[in-house]
């Protein structure tokens, strides 16, 4: 067991037993605990293959590949209309943990098997996710904008090609592409550090929320 991990279940207030019971249940398998993104992390030879996570209203077993499980028991669920690849188990209480122990040990074996066999999730690419019409006006108002937008790579374009495009209103998505020009001409993505303090680099860990601190008061 991760001491990372092992801390992380101590210190849950919400849904506890439960996160509980779902480590003992992956832990009976053959997998590795770690510790990423602030979860508890199960590898197959140093490859991810799930993470166990608590959220307001459930808590729930995350597969990476969990596109490619065969979900025989109708019980995975997409964390968003966009999820390419990964499915999650949910759950609410204890009791539904144990009537489900043998369809978890289930989809976690089928997980591990879908690693061994090194099978990949083929996702879609940039060109096929749509453009939102306020993002091609605005490449063609500003070629040098369009040109830094398609140097990032594919995955920052469909990060930003995604939250343009789940804004409802024509305001809102035209205020988040002008909000986010600056960072694109830089050449970052969505989710990518600006301050230089994470130590997730490239990615942002939320150290910039503490520049203020360090900052000498007047």
């Amino acid at each position: 067991m991760d001491s990372k991990a092992d801390m992380f279940f101590k210190q849950a207030t919400r849904w506890n037993e439960e996160l509980a019971y779902l480590r003992s249940l992956v832990l009976d398998s053959e997998l590795s605990e770690t510790f990423k993104w602030r979860n508890p992390c199960y590898t197959y030879k140093n490859t991810n293959v799930l993470i166990i996570s608590s959220f307001k209203d459930f808590c729930a077993i995350s597969f990476f590949k969990g596109v490619l499980i065969n979900d025989t028991y109708n019980l995975l669920e997409a964390p968003g209309v966009n999820s390419q690849s990964v499915r999650l188990l949910q759950f609410y209480s204890v009791d539904e943990i144990v009537k489900k122990k043998q369809c978890i040990q289930e989809y976690v074996q089928q997980a591990i098997s879908i690693e061994a066999s090194g099978q990949k999730v083929v996702l879609k690419k940039t060109e096929a996710f749509d453009f939102p019409e306020e993002l091609q006006q605005k490449f063609i108002e500003d070629l040098e904008f369009e040109k830094a937008f398609k140097a990032l790579t594919p995955g920052r374009q469909r990060g930003y090609l995604l939250f343009f495009g789940g804004a409802k209103q024509v305001k809102t998505r035209i205020g988040r592409i002008e909000k986010y020009t600056s960072r694109i001409l830089s050449g970052k993505g969505i989710n990518d550090c600006t301050c230089g303090l994470s130590k997730r680099l490239p990615s942002c860990d939320g150290s910039h929320k503490y520049l203020n601190l360090k900052r000498p008061q007047n």
